[in-house]
């Protein structure tokens, strides 16, 4: 298990969390929960609804699309960082590729901390535009 301290040192190097602050980072790691899925167990399914956002500390993770691949996706990445922002169906299918090691963020826990700490909000928005901006052709 890791310590709030080695969860914050992990969460700085994911992209959504890149415009927080290390004092943020601590209320986001308190309400984390580590969670392990072996090869090829399904973490979620496409068209169900979603509640958790899944950060890869470790393993490989698969993501279709009515069966086809769209990519892959290892440490540091975020899958399900949508359904922590709004009640639509899943539109991906998650599959652990290996033995892969998660902190999962729950809808509930995740409104609740933003409801107490509108940095957070503030700083994962910045982060999320940075993330669209990227995708736009200049």
């Amino acid at each position: 298990m890791l310590t709030i301290v080695e969860k914050v040192i992990f969460l700085q190097g994911v992209n959504i969390f890149s415009e927080t602050t290390t004092e943020n980072l601590g209320y986001i790691a308190s309400i984390t929960e580590e969670k392990f899925f072996e090869a090829n167990e399904t973490i979620s399914f496409e068209n169900e609804y979603a509640d958790s956002m899944f950060i890869l500390i470790s393993g490989k993770v698969l993501l279709t699309r009515s069966g086809k691949t769209i990519t892959e996706v290892g440490k540091s990445e975020a899958i399900g960082t949508w359904s922590l922002l709004d009640d639509e169906l899943t539109v991906v299918t998650a599959k652990a590729l290996e033995k892969t090691h998660v902190l999962k963020i729950s809808k509930e826990d995740f409104y609740e901390l933003l409801s107490d700490h509108i940095e957070i909000t503030q700083g994962i928005l910045k982060s999320l535009v940075k993330r669209v901006r990227k995708l736009l052709p200049n």
